[in-house]
């Protein structure tokens, strides 16, 4: 039996199967995990140290250098770059992409393990991995005008968190803000003195007095006790009537000695929240989690909470990732229903038959519904990525579809009795070019799986969810089109008009104008040249970026003022950048942290950031908001300087190391040259157009009180250093000498000197030290006090120390930026001997990108000449037909400079895929011309294949167009991220008819003449 037999026989089988699979897609659709990102292990691990207070080139030598050597050593690092600043650091450690990173993070675990005995003492170490879910899917507020800080932050600590962690997906809830409650022990010097006794006593007295033990056990009354002594203390009296020393002269308790009260713990940072005090709860999601499920189960849980808040407690959400996602995934639906509406308009406008356009209709959502199930299989979630990889592949989806049932239209129409026997002939028949045009489009995606960088993360899944979509549409295409058409159509369809009036008179047109071109093969230059030449001009006015930018409805400024300026004063400067935030009509809501950042990371009292929410709906575009503010704050709040960024820029950037486009990383033989240098090229770059928030790299840390302990006057007073240092930390940060369980939470106690002994330098000489012997020793008896000058943070790039000049752009391209500052950084004198520049940042993210691009545009190129010289052992046709697809590309960067798009990484994506989309209609021409070559002579076989062709390729090309013109328009939310890969498409596509059907086959014709 013949295969063509076979379907036919098996027609039902094949159809129930394709039924199952749609079914089996749309469940899987509403099961799929959701996420904004692909899941993605970037191949990065940031290892955070904290040793206290060290000052940074002390703990760059101490603590820095063997980490960085330490981790240097672990397989697969690629660098390691390093900040350091006071008591602590952050280094990053970089892999080769592809690895296990869970694997690569045991290891810097183990690194760290093995020199941890190396490090000072108390330090600690923390490592986390890098990946799309180290910033939080959903967010909270609470605020309140009647409840205190401290209850604030146990209703988010104690009630909250609990109820959230357990939620299925929830990898952490993180709660900053508010205050932690504390006892506060403060003591007295001279009462103490007065007494014989020290702080250490008071500590030692209230940790002693704090304890409960198991003494034995006691068999008695027929049962087995257990035998513990509990002398726990349980409130602030308890803590008021601990005894501190008996004697002779009675007892000496607290309350004698020292104030006792409840307090907070001392913290210097600031939370808010649309210009209130306010702790904020934010929820973060483990890898490969349902992003939507989970954000709607923790709003159930919030609303079912509501009513157990005490009142005037308000709960608020500032952050909400699955509303992009939600509204992502509309959009994408959105395009789809809008597509797949226009291709059928033009399917039953050019064919006539509500019958042949269902047929060719049909297979779209099949195909996308299997292709549901085959990502599920993959292991893929639905994010920004595949989804738009499902609205991209739509207008390719329903080419297969459309020149699969013209084709059969056309030969039922030369005339057929038996309708069933003619389909299936028709199929076979258009078998072998339908295998030629599906493989010529999915070997373009083959070189795409071996991408690395940002690109590969990102971009892999959209490639993975076309390639399977056109997989499936070839599959349906091949069994399931004929199939529907032996059971719909009838003698009816096949005895009705072929051609309009409209078709012939192309057709004749289409015959003068090529019997006269073929003669004359050298006008056809005038269609080449214009088009090489416009390509030309349009890629040289097309700007290069690398990341679509996308609106996300919100963004993060990062804010500085001066080094060491005090919270509370950054608190004053940040509550006028709050005002002018809250004061924009686009704003909807935001919050705040001054000391600590939404991303982690290290953060002095001078810095911090918002996140600001716009509003849903009708409201101007991001970047006009940002700049509306950037604008206010540049010119209202003197003594703050900003940065902005949309969250996804923000997010990768972090992933990266580096979140900012523009970096020039300045080394040095001379480390003493490198905050000299980096001034004078941030004053370089901050005059090149388009560029904002201009860094210069260095980071001072506040003004320090410096205390010069002398070692002879402090032994005459029978003290050591160490032990004055220790008395001082006492005194000044206090001892936290034992904690008092309340329920569910430990409260502490801390011992110290009264906040009017401590405020002040001159108080500071004026604290006393108690001496062995009992005497009081004022601290400026044996130590002299200096300022020191904030000393800046190090930052250092595989071992060798450097600084960092970063900015930002505002209205216009990356690549043209950065050929600017080249341009400016080329100039005479601007390095010294001895001192050079590297650019990072996200442009070198960008040309990491662009160079893997470039090898798979490369690539694809090779593999589709391959395959047409498999297909037709010709390398004359395998050389017309490339040409002509890259010629096509011309039309790209004429597209992306006529509507302002950047050529970037989702740009190149789609100019990559216009070969092989070319290709594929190429192949339906030669094929053609191929069968008609056996009936006439080659020029009339040229000129008849593509009056036959000229309709399914029509049909093909305005489909394709058509489904995609809602991406190319960036209709809805999230949909920016195609627009460049769509617009690239569009563009090749409408000089894609007329290079097919006119130049292809002229210049074919001269080449094979001239080689005749």
């Amino acid at each position: 039996m013949k295969f063509g037999g076979w379907i036919h026989h098996h027609r039902r089988s094949i159809l129930f199967l394709i039924a199952i699979l749609t079914l089996g897609g749309l469940i899987t659709s509403f099961q799929m995990p959701t996420s904004l990102f692909p899941t993605v292990d970037f191949p990065r691990v940031v290892v955070s140290l904290d040793a206290g207070d060290q000052p940074p080139q002390q703990m760059e030598m101490l603590v820095t250098r063997p980490v960085e050597e330490a981790v240097r050593r672990v397989p697969g690092v690629t660098s390691v770059r390093s900040t350091t600043a006071r008591g602590s650091a952050e280094i990053s450690v970089n892999f080769d992409w592809g690895l296990d990173m869970a694997s690569s993070t045991l290891q810097v675990n183990a690194a760290m393990s093995q020199i941890s005995a190396q490090l000072p003492p108390g330090t600690v170490i923390q490592t986390r991995r890098m990946d799309p879910t180290v910033f939080p899917i959903i967010a909270y507020s609470l605020t309140s005008a009647t409840v205190s800080p401290t209850q604030l932050r146990d209703i988010a600590e104690y009630q909250l968190r609990p109820l959230l962690s357990g939620i299925n997906g929830v990898s952490r809830v993180q709660a900053i803000g508010g205050a932690l409650e504390e006892f506060q022990v403060a003591v007295d010097p001279q009462k103490l003195s007065a007494r014989g006794l020290s702080a250490d006593d008071v500590s030692r007295a209230l940790a002693a007095s704090n304890v409960i033990n198991v003494v034995g056990r006691l068999e008695d009354h027929y049962k087995l006790f257990l035998v513990m002594a509990d002398t726990r203390l349980q409130d602030e009296q308890q803590i008021r009537k601990t005894i501190i020393a008996s004697g002779a002269n009675g007892v000496v308790l607290v309350q004698d000695v020292a104030q006792v009260t409840r307090s907070a713990v001392p913290q210097w940072i600031r939370v808010t929240a649309d210009g209130r005090d306010a702790v904020l709860l934010s929820i973060y999601q483990q890898p490969g989690s349902n992003s939507i499920q989970i954000a709607q189960d923790v709003k159930d849980q919030i609303q079912q909470f509501q009513g157990q808040l005490p009142k005037g407690v308000n709960i608020a959400n500032w952050y909400d990732q699955s509303q992009l996602v939600t509204a992502s995934a509309s959009s994408v639906r959105d395009a789809i229903l809008i597509g797949i509406g226009l291709a059928a308009i033009v399917l039953l406008v050019f064919l006539r038959n509500l019958k042949i356009t269902l047929i060719a209709i049909v297979v779209v959502p099949a195909v996308l519904a299997t292709t549901v199930v085959l990502l599920s299989l993959l292991k893929l979630n639905f994010n920004i990525m595949t989804l738009g990889g499902m609205a991209a592949a739509v207008g390719l989806i329903i080419d297969d579809a459309i020149v699969m049932i013209e084709h059969i239209v056309r030969r039922l129409h030369q005339g057929q009795d038996d309708i069933a026997a003619g389909v299936m002939n028709a199929a076979r028949e258009f078998l072998r070019p339908l295998i030629g045009s599906s493989a010529s489009t999915l070997v373009i995606f083959a070189p795409l799986a071996f991408l690395t960088g940002v690109t590969g993360a990102f971009f892999k899944a959209l490639s993975i969810t076309m390639a399977s979509g056109l997989f499936i549409s070839f599959l349906f295409t091949w069994l399931a089109v004929p199939v529907l058409a032996t059971r719909l159509l009838t003698q009816k369809d096949a005895h009705s008009e072929d051609h309009g009036r409209l078709t012939t008179w192309f057709h004749a047109r289409y015959t003068v104008l090529m019997q006269r071109l073929l003669q004359r093969p050298l006008l056809i230059l005038l269609m080449i040249v214009p088009l090489a030449v416009a390509g030309f001009i349009g890629f040289q006015k097309v700007g290069s970026g690398f990341m679509p930018s996308m609106d996300e409805g919100g963004f993060v400024l990062d804010y500085y003022t001066e080094p060491g300026t005090a919270v509370t004063e950054t608190d004053r400067l940040v509550q006028q950048v709050e005002a002018i935030v809250r004061n924009n009509p686009n704003v909807q809501t935001y919050s705040r942290r001054t000391g600590t950042g939404l991303g982690g990371g290290i953060s002095e009292p001078n810095h911090g950031d918002f996140f600001v929410r716009l509003k849903q709906g009708k409201r101007q575009p991001v970047d006009v908001a940002m700049e509306q503010i950037r604008a206010r704050i540049d010119r209202e709040v003197p003594g703050i300087h900003i940065e902005m960024a949309q969250l996804m820029e923000d997010l990768i950037g972090d992933l990266t190391a580096v979140p900012q486009p523009v970096e020039v990383k300045i080394f040095s033989a001379d480390p003493a040259r490198l905050p000299e240098m980096a001034k004078k090229i941030a004053a370089v770059v901050g005059k090149v157009q388009g560029v904002v928030d201009v860094k210069d790299g260095i980071n001072p840390a506040g003004d320090a009180l410096q205390l010069h302990i002398d070692p002879l006057k402090a032994a005459r007073e029978g003290l050591d250093p160490a032990a004055v240092a220790r008395m001082l930390s006492d005194s000044l940060g206090g001892n936290v000498a034992t904690q008092i369980i309340e329920g569910v939470k430990a409260v502490g106690v801390r011992v110290w000197l009264p906040q009017a002994q401590r405020q002040t330098d001159t108080d500071l000489g004026l604290i006393t030290l108690r001496a062995p012997d009992g005497h009081l020793v004022p601290l400026k008896r044996i130590a002299s006090m200096d300022t020191l000058t904030g000393q800046a943070e190090i930052s250092r790039e595989n071992l060798k120390q450097m600084v960092a000049v970063t900015a930002r752009i505002s209205g216009r391209d990356l690549g043209s930026v950065i050929a600017d500052v080249k341009t400016e950084l080329s100039k005479p004198d601007m390095f010294p001997q001895g001192t050079y520049y590297q650019l990072g940042g996200l442009y070198e993210q960008q040309r990491i990108a662009f160079k893997g691009l470039m090898t798979v545009f490369a690539a694809a190129a090779v593999l589709v000449f391959l395959l047409l010289l498999f297909m037709y052992e010709s390398f004359l046709m395998a050389g017309v037909i490339l040409f002509t697809s890259l010629i096509s590309v011309s039309a790209v960067f004429v597209g992306l400079s006529l509507t302002g798009i950047d050529l970037n990484i989702s740009a190149m994506m789609g100019m990559t895929m216009i070969i092989g989309i070319v290709t594929e209609v190429a192949i339906f021409y030669f094929s053609e011309q191929q069968e008609v070559l056996h009936t006439t002579d080659r020029i009339g076989a040229l000129i008849e294949a593509g009056k036959n062709r000229m309709r399914p390729i029509a049909m093909t090309t305005l489909a394709a167009i058509l489904t995609l013109l809602p991406l190319a328009f960036a209709i809805g939310e999230g949909s920016e991220m195609q627009q460049p890969l769509a617009i690239a498409i569009i563009s090749g596509l409408l000089v894609q008819l007329p290079l097919v059907l006119i130049v292809m086959p002229v210049l074919y014709n001269a080449l094979n003449r001239s080689k005749g």
